[in-house]
């Protein structure tokens, strides 16, 4: 019995070995924490904005006047203001997530631009690039109501795609994405807290399992 303890031993290390060259494992708990805090505040800024401007969000948002307005040019809105708080949002979540990644990938002594890491970039970005372009449309056409779910179903689809390259459970954090966008194409009214929900509270959520699971 003690003689099989070293090859059970040396089985695992092999296998372990197997996972770290085909898979991106060194995502940190607190990249997605980070990235969730940062979309809550967007959400509040965007949130304010809307406010500033209807006196109420939610109301506005379920009348006509949600594509066309008298009082004021929503369409110049979304295209200046919201956008900015939407870039400005990414970015800095961009940011941080790769801060906070790159720190675990030193402490495992782990590439964060080797082979496994680009394959798992493209994967996450064809998803996102098509989405992108989708988005631009539906501007274009002043759709603005399916910008939320949109956003949310092809960042899902982007998660699950490229989970194969990285931690499982980021495929459940895509589930989680695509379940709210496709709920919400039937609550367009309440876009903003779907997209809150979304990119913010199951950011964290993933975020803190992950901390909990493999960091702590």
């Amino acid at each position: 019995m003690g003689e099989t303890t070293p090859h059970l031993d040396a089985l695992q290390d092999i296998k372990e070995m197997m996972s770290r060259s085909s898979r991106f494992i060194s995502l940190s708990g607190w990249s997605g924490i980070s990235a969730g805090v940062c979309a809550l505040i967007g959400a509040w800024v965007a949130n304010s904005i809307l406010k500033d401007k209807t006196g109420s969000a939610g109301d506005y948002l379920q009348t006509e006047s949600y594509k066309v307005s008298t009082e004021f040019d929503l369409a110049h809105i979304v295209s200046k203001k919201l956008f900015i708080v939407a870039f400005v949002t990414f970015i800095v979540a961009f940011m941080l997530a790769f801060l906070f990644t790159y720190l675990r990938s030193r402490k495992d002594n782990f590439s964060v631009w080797g082979s496994t890491a680009r394959r798992l970039m493209v994967n996450v970005g064809l998803p996102m690039i098509v989405g992108g372009i989708f988005i631009l449309k539906l501007l274009q056409v002043d759709e603005y109501g399916l910008i939320a779910p949109a956003c949310l179903i092809f960042y899902g689809l982007a998660l699950v795609n490229a989970s194969k390259y990285t931690l499982g459970e980021v495929r459940y954090l895509g589930y989680g994405q695509i379940l709210l966008g496709l709920i919400n194409c039937w609550a367009i009214s309440y876009g903003l807290y779907f997209w809150a929900a979304g990119f913010g509270v199951l950011h964290i959520i993933y975020g803190a399992l992950m901390l909990w699971k493999y960091e702590r």
